[in-house]
């Protein structure tokens, strides 16, 4: 890398800069979302009366705080990588060429500790869906169960009650 290049092309600090910024964005969204399925699982946790799935709930949500905390490293790294490259573009022109070799050597690293940050995030992620979808098949089953009971196997298609007893 060339430390001239930088200053003859004032958009060249902006293509160091673009990635990191589109993976902050990322993170940050993913951590919004991940916060809202946290508070939907405490949610969960006061309606539930199965301990099975009370104990399953208690796990997803295990799950979405590691996945927090690493959608939240991520986040740090790659707001890191965008500010450690643009002190690069900036101190190019004034620096000799080991400085600059150095901090797009530290700007590469942090990138890749926040992309590795994002992937362990959205492996906690996917095992707290897992888990989601056992408890909502547990309490699928469970509804219909109390529903069949109430209502003695009786079904509603189209507005119209159908016996599913009968052969």
């Amino acid at each position: 890398m060339d430390p001239n290049s930088l200053t003859q092309n004032p958009f060249a600090a902006l293509t160091f800069v673009a990635a990191p910024a589109l993976l902050t964005n990322a993170s940050s969204v993913l951590a919004l979302g991940t916060i809202n399925r946290m508070l939907r699982t405490r949610n969960r946790m006061d309606r539930n009366h199965l301990k099975e799935v009370t104990d399953r709930v208690e796990k997803q949500a295990a799950f979405l705080l590691t996945a927090l905390r690493s959608i939240y490293f991520a986040l740090a790294a790659f707001a890191s990588a965008t500010l450690v490259t643009l002190l690069g573009a900036g101190i190019a022109p004034l620096a000799n060429g080991a400085w600059v070799h150095a901090m797009a050597l530290l700007g590469l690293l942090l990138g890749f500790i926040g992309a590795g940050g994002l992937v362990l995030g959205c492996v906690n992620l996917f095992r707290a869906t897992q888990l989601s979808l056992v408890n909502i098949r547990d309490e699928a089953a469970l509804i219909r169960a109390r529903s069949g009971a109430a209502y003695s196997r009786r079904e509603t298609y189209f507005g119209c009650r159908i016996d599913t007893n009968s052969p």
